[in-house]
């Protein structure tokens, strides 16, 4: 198997780039799904009527694997955060008999388990794994990339993938998909952000876009499926720090494997 060192980028919107022409395919990719999913609430499961702060919505339709891994208590979420408070989704999931490990480098110990099926790890997940001279300096190297953390619990499978990471789901979806890590999970629901490239996305601004969008194509190339979007209008209405194009600075998109039924 060959190792790929970069995406394949998707032509220009336009015969020249021009960031209007990149925002708004960009946009309009992001705010379309592209299958249906009846069913999305974690709620319909258990007959609880508590509401997460915010939609992290999966699919739990029968044609999915994940509502059958759910009832045979065989699913497990990856949850990577930063310092978030909000575990409504995480214990939710737990509830359901998911085993569910939280990814968050605030935490004060390498792990620790809560209740029969949470885990939390003192790790941040990231695109590139610790360059071992430093990580011998640091006691608490404690950033890994997520193929590894895999290998290292001993996981095929990950039934959703969750990610609240503040402005690195960029670079971590683009080492998802070049390792083929992403071919091992069911689910993704991922917050994106978009007022600024993110974190070690360089370029001119249509240049970041282009490369946002194409990253999102080769989910799609893989046989992932947009099935529910929110923009979070609680946000500031930026797109790459200009109030323009009506965009809010984030966005909540899940998507579902479709091979994996």
């Amino acid at each position: 198997q060959t190792v790929r060192w970069h995406i394949e980028l998707q032509p220009w919107a336009s015969p020249t780039p021009s960031l209007n022409y990149e925002a708004s395919r960009f946009l309009k990719y992001i705010s379309t799904s592209q299958i249906s999913c009846e069913h999305m609430n974690l709620n319909s499961l258990k007959g609880s009527s508590e509401t997460t702060k915010k939609p992290w919505s999966i699919c739990l339709d029968e044609r999915f694997s994940l509502i059958h891994r759910i009832r045979s208590k065989k699913c497990r979420l990856y949850s990577l955060g930063l310092g978030n408070d909000d575990n409504q989704f995480e214990l939710s999931m737990a509830n359901s008999g998911c085993e569910v490990h939280r990814f968050d480098p605030s935490i004060k110990s390498a792990h620790i388990q809560e209740g029969r099926h949470l885990w939390h790890h003192r790790l941040s997940i990231d695109w590139r794994d610790p360059n071992p001279a430093i990580a011998a300096h640091k006691l608490h190297s404690n950033t890994k990339k997520l193929g590894t953390v895999l290998n290292e619990f001993g996981h095929q499978k990950i039934d959703v993938l969750k990610a609240d990471v503040e402005s690195a789901e960029w670079k971590i979806l683009e080492n998802l998909i070049l390792e083929d890590v992403v071919e091992q999970i069911g689910q993704l629901v991922f917050e994106v952000h978009i007022h600024w490239p993110g974190f070690e996305v360089s370029g001119n601004d249509s240049t970041v876009v282009r490369y946002w969008y194409s990253l999102l194509r080769e989910l799609e190339l893989k046989d992932f499926r947009l099935f529910h979007t929110y923009k979070d209008l609680s946000k500031p209405q930026m797109f790459l720090k200009k109030e323009a194009f009506n965009a809010s600075s984030c966005y909540t998109l899940s998507w579902v494997n479709t091979r994996w039924k």
